[in-house]
């Protein structure tokens, strides 16, 4: 018996489902994670019971609502899959079975997973079943699929991106066979949700060495299928302080880009994606004017591609198209505050995390201190008047003392003093203000 160490919660689930005589089994990455020692994060079931027995076993704490057979159980903040063990036959679309069977032993149901790595299965005394050479490939450090490789994406072509996620994650090779058989698959994931690229691309986004997967992506031709537009900064040579070529400096400025928001990972990779669009010029004389406002367009455009919510569309935008900001001490307070105004507060230290990838991506050795007092400054100038309503004087003032209704014209006389208050923030005090309205 191995010595795993198995949460509390999840022993108990395994007591109540061998109480009622029924087999069960710890299944996929969880098993995987076990025995390279890292920390599991989802544990997932296999059961002979079919949904309807499981449920009677957790009446008040379960809930079942898809045809793939798997029930999910409550614990406390845990949910827990557990799904029956299963055959599937044909997948016409290559995104879902197009017949499901219940399975009558776990050995059925290893077959028809994905890599060797995720069919190996943990039993209720911990002892080890592992039917395709599963740990030795753990071993070796290989992501294989379990049998032909071409039937295995043909039955969900997700499973291409997901041999690459696993690989950028826990530093893997893809074996050859299983390799070629993406390449020659690639178009397949056409097929797929932009939901379900998404949520595999950003656990890539926000793997160790991020760039690593992305090259994968490129070398398998996923990505020409997923992010072409990415691909034509490839051999694109800059001028100037840039050392590389504008899709070297993209996966440079991702890998250091030092943040666990998913977007902001996407913006550091997609944020020169606008350069070869709006070049202009030959070699290192080419110019890039304006490739922010191209690339925050073409970024929407990817962004939708891949489903993100409007809230995310608009971080993705923002960070895209203010990238071009700068940090030195003689900016004015007029221009921090537009860039505060530009970026919202909601995105400055992820605008600030992209920034500074930016600077390291191209080759700049930059100081934390720099930022840290960058930082400080955005609160300072936040302590100015920074809007219309930062004002000591409002509308009301306006129409007292010019004895005027609500029109525009109220409007006009608080802008032009607020343009004043923006230059000389000492303005901004009620009496001094209030006769500047009677200039009016």
């Amino acid at each position: 018996m191995n010595n795993f160490i198995i949460p509390e919660k999840v022993e108990k689930l395994i007591k109540k489902f061998r109480e009622n005589g029924a087999e069960i089994y710890i299944v996929g990455g969880a098993v995987r994670d076990l025995i390279l020692k890292r920390e599991v994060k989802d544990w997932d079931f296999t059961t002979n019971l079919e949904p309807e027995e499981m449920q009677k076993i957790f009446p008040k704490n379960s809930f079942y609502n898809n045809k793939f057979g798997t029930i999910s159980v409550v614990e406390g903040d845990d949910i827990f899959e557990v799904t029956t063990f299963r055959t599937e036959k044909s997948y016409s679309d290559s995104r879902h079975p197009d017949e499901i069977k219940w399975g009558k032993t776990l050995e059925e149901d290893l077959q028809r997973r994905d890599f060797t790595i995720n069919a190996i299965a943990l039993d209720w005394d911990k002892k080890i079943i592992d039917l395709y050479e599963g740990q030795i490939d753990l071993e070796n450090k290989i992501i294989r699929t379990v049998g032909n490789p071409d039937e295995r994406f043909g039955e969900d072509a997700l499973r291409m991106i997901r041999a690459i996620r696993i690989a950028s994650q826990i530093g893997f090779l893809i074996e050859e066979k299983t390799f070629e058989s993406i390449r020659k698959n690639a178009e397949l994931i056409q097929k797929i949700a932009g939901e379900r690229i998404r949520d595999e691309l950003f656990k890539i986004l926000t793997s160790p060495i991020p760039s690593q997967g992305i090259i994968l992506l490129k070398n398998s031709g996923l990505l020409h299928e997923i992010i072409p537009e990415l691909l034509d900064g490839y051999g694109m040579v800059q001028k100037g302080h840039h050392i590389d070529d504008v899709w070297t400096h993209n996966l440079k400025t991702l890998d250091h880009c030092d943040t666990k928001n998913p977007i902001t990972k996407l913006a550091a990779m997609l944020h020169d994606v606008g350069k070869p669009k709006s070049m202009m010029g030959i070699g290192k004389a080419r110019t890039f004017h304006n490739h922010e406002i191209i690339g925050s367009r073409m970024a929407m455009v990817i962004g939708k591609r891949l489903r993100l919510s409007n809230k995310e569309l608009e971080q993705l935008f923002k960070l895209v198209r203010w990238h071009m900001f700068t940090t030195e001490a003689t900016q004015t307070d007029k221009a921090v505050r537009r860039f505060i105004r530009n970026v919202t507060l909601d995105y400055i230290d992820e605008m600030i995390a992209l920034r500074r990838a930016d600077r390291l991506g191209s080759g700049a050795k930059e100081s934390s201190w720099r930022w840290e007092l960058f930082k400080e400054r955005i609160v300072e100038v936040q302590k100015q008047p920074f809007c219309i309503k930062d004002l000591k004087i409002n509308g009301k003032d306006v129409m007292d003392i010019l004895k005027i209704k609500p029109s525009r014209k109220v409007g006009e006389v608080l802008t032009a003093i607020f343009k004043e208050v923006e230059e000389k923030p000492e303005l901004n005090e009620r009496e001094i203000l209030l006769k500047k309205i009677e200039n009016f």
